[in-house]
């Protein structure tokens, strides 16, 4: 990658999170720390106004934007692929939304990019082992997250069948055996359960706001079924 080429893309890094550290930019283009400084003192001098917070990271100062950037031919595969499992992942809400933001995109491509993700997208397939579960809320629920929206369900049980009215606090989503499930703290029993989408029946976003669970991380939640 020449220089100005990296220098865009740092540029693009930057819009795309709140702060980002240098050891971040260094580890994703594989250059030394000295090296990041550089080309951000190169931004800056462009005119790109660039903040820093003394050992925190470098932010983009709100209101600054990044004209469209065309998408290189495999970034613009990358999409097929994508593509592809969202449409089978089984969410109609990140299906529709997905569908929307896809279609934005593709508008931007050249003409003779189109015609290659076309043909690509036609000889793109994933085989999902068993049968997908449908769900319709996790766009809601995604929401919910980053707003610290309390939610109200009503949530039928797995195993009784029995329709429950609860209030939870999600904390985050994951997708495993072809479905979707949230972690939250249900208000109910006072502690972390998981709620299948498919098994919630009416779902609302509140607009009570709760403190989320700052030491909530992937590996301690799933560190306890460790043996």
């Amino acid at each position: 990658m020449n220089r100005l080429t990296r220098i865009t893309a740092i540029l693009i890094q930057l819009q795309s999170k709140k702060i980002v550290t240098a050891k971040e930019i260094a580890g994703r283009f594989e250059i030394s720390l000295r090296t990041v400084y550089r080309d951000i003192k190169t931004l800056q001098d462009a005119g790109v106004p660039i903040g820093s917070e003394n050992g925190v990271g470098y932010y983009i100062v709100d209101g600054y934007r990044l004209p469209p950037v065309s998408l290189t031919e495999d970034e613009a595969n990358a999409l097929i692929v994508s593509e592809e499992f969202i449409k089978r992942q089984g969410d109609r809400s990140l299906s529709k939304n997905y569908d929307s933001v896809i279609t934005k995109i593709k508008s931007t491509l050249r003409s003779f990019q189109k015609d290659h993700i076309e043909f690509l997208a036609d000889r793109t397939f994933s085989f999902v082992k068993g049968k997908v579960i449908e769900s319709n809320g996790l766009s809601e629920i995604q929401k919910a997250i980053s707003h610290k929206k309390v939610l109200d369900i009503s949530y039928r049980s797995i195993y009784k069948e029995e329709l429950t009215h609860r209030k939870i606090e999600p904390q985050a989503v994951y997708f495993t055996n072809n479905l979707w499930v949230t972690i939250a703290h249900c208000r109910l029993r006072g502690e972390f359960r998981e709620f299948r989408l498919d098994r919630i029946d009416r779902l609302t976003v509140t607009s009570e706001t709760f403190e989320p669970n700052l030491q909530f991380s992937w590996q301690n939640y799933f560190g306890r079924f460790q043996v």
